[in-house]
């Protein structure tokens, strides 16, 4: 069972596919470029210029190149790897990942020259997806890469969830929270995303650097307060939220946003689906979980899912079930010498749970990439406990010392794709039979 879980997550990856997808939704007609029932004719477009940025940047430019051939445009693309593609007219920032480096704020500072350089008859097409919070900076007045580094690390090991951490990065930046398209002005705007946060929330992603953010600083101050991180951060940060020296990002309404369009193409929303359309298929009943918050700590979320596919094992006697789930949950970085994340520590934490039963657990990131490790995930099933034993791993070692990529790696059970080049969240599949 643990190699047909592992070919459903390999299908469904492999159909998520962002060219497909920008070649349905996208087109140029004659002298217009289309987006579903929008239009804009290029007569009208003095400049064309292309600011991608996140972890897919690289290959989204490429798809956008092809459709607009042969038209060219100046662009600027911020990614994790370089792609081995040309692509004319783009300079490549390589951005860090997961903290910002250096090379991230070279890239904020091109893009905040080419963006005070655009006029009002030129079109600025925007490509975002997952890792771009930290892979393009440029902190507010105050505050220095340092700084920036370490706001960075405590948000992303302390556990708060994402839609938390992005928020207050928000606030601490001169590129996210809307403030792009304020600095791009009356040019028309579009915007195209993937989607790696919580209900699809487009001011999210890549912490919102073209979108009306409807967050504010009384909510920083919550969000901090309320995770006892305020006297954690570092000094500099902290005395400009102490001194009321955090500025408010452009807000939903503002006239900012006039010219600009935004354009979801792949999601957590979609990547469930698929899994589920996939996982149908075999003929089992399927059930689409959609409970599991970003602030669920590991232990509810795997007793949660377990019992699920429980019940509907149980209204199903007949047939294999299966529960799927996507999203991302609470799960703090304990040992900073372990090697996993969330996807394998969840499954670590059902090995015990299924031992003896027919019942296999899989999760993984549809980036590729978990944690501190090389893998994207892992998958068990009722023999892993026994399995582990018999090799003398003991697993609630592996568990409290947060190293569930070691566990899975002597088993032969983790889930290695290499980075996907893009990032749609977690997906977690779980069956019983």
């Amino acid at each position: 069972m643990k190699a047909v879980l592992r070919r459903l997550f390999a299908r469904s990856l492999a159909r998520l596919d962002l060219h497909e997808v920008l070649h349905r939704r996208v087109g140029l007609t004659g002298s217009f470029l289309t987006v579903d029932d929008d239009a804009i004719d290029l007569r009208q477009v003095e400049r064309i210029i292309v600011i991608a940025i996140g972890k897919a940047a690289g290959s989204m430019t490429a798809s956008v190149a092809k459709l607009l051939a042969p038209r060219t445009f100046d662009g600027i693309i911020v990614t994790t790897n370089a792609s081995k593609t040309s692509i004319p007219g783009c300079e490549w920032y390589i951005g860090g990942h997961p903290l910002p480096n250096t090379r991230s704020f070279d890239a904020g500072a091109a893009v905040i020259n080419c963006l005070k350089q655009v006029g009002p008859r030129d079109l600025v097409i925007y490509l975002l997806s997952g890792g771009g919070s930290a892979l393009f900076e440029q902190p507010i007045d105050g505050l220095n890469l340092e700084d920036t580094k370490a706001l960075n690390k405590l948000l992303v090991t302390a556990g708060p969830a994402i839609a938390d951490v992005n928020v207050v990065r928000k606030h601490v930046s001169r590129v996210k929270g809307g403030q792009l398209t304020a600095l791009a002005g009356q040019a028309q705007q579009l915007t195209f995303y993937v989607s790696d946060v919580p209900d699809n929330d487009p001011s999210l992603i890549a912490s919102g650097p073209t979108m009306p953010d409807p967050s504010t600083v009384a909510d920083c101050h919550a969000i901090l307060k309320n995770t006892k991180l305020f006297d954690q951060m570092p000094i500099a940060v902290r005395k400009l939220f102490e001194n009321d020296q955090i500025p408010e990002t452009p807000k939903p309404g503002s006239p900012e946003f006039s010219t600009s369009r935004w354009y979801r193409l792949l999601g957590s929303t979609e990547a469930v689906k698929t899994m589920a359309d996939e996982t149908r298929a075999l003929g089992w009943q399927v059930m689409i979980d959609v409970a599991v918050r970003d602030n669920w700590p590991l232990e509810r979320t795997v007793e949660h899912l377990l019992t699920a596919v429980d019940h509907v094992r149980q209204a199903h006697p007949l047939s294999p079930v299966a529960i799927v789930n996507g999203g991302e949950f609470s799960c703090p970085v304990t040992n900073p010498l372990g090697l996993g994340g969330r996807n394998q520590a969840f499954v670590l934490a059902c090995v015990p749970r299924i031992a003896g039963r027919s019942i296999a657990v899989l999760s993984a990131g549809t980036d590729g990439i978990d944690g501190s490790s090389p893998a994207a995930g892992a998958v068990a099933d009722g023999e892993s406990l026994s399995r582990a034993e018999r090799t003398g791993l003991h697993h609630d070692t592996y568990l409290r010392r947060a190293d569930s990529h070691q566990f899975f790696e002597q088993l032969g059970d983790t889930i290695t794709t290499g980075p996907t080049g893009h990032n749609v969240r977690d997906l977690r599949l779980l069956v019983a039979w």
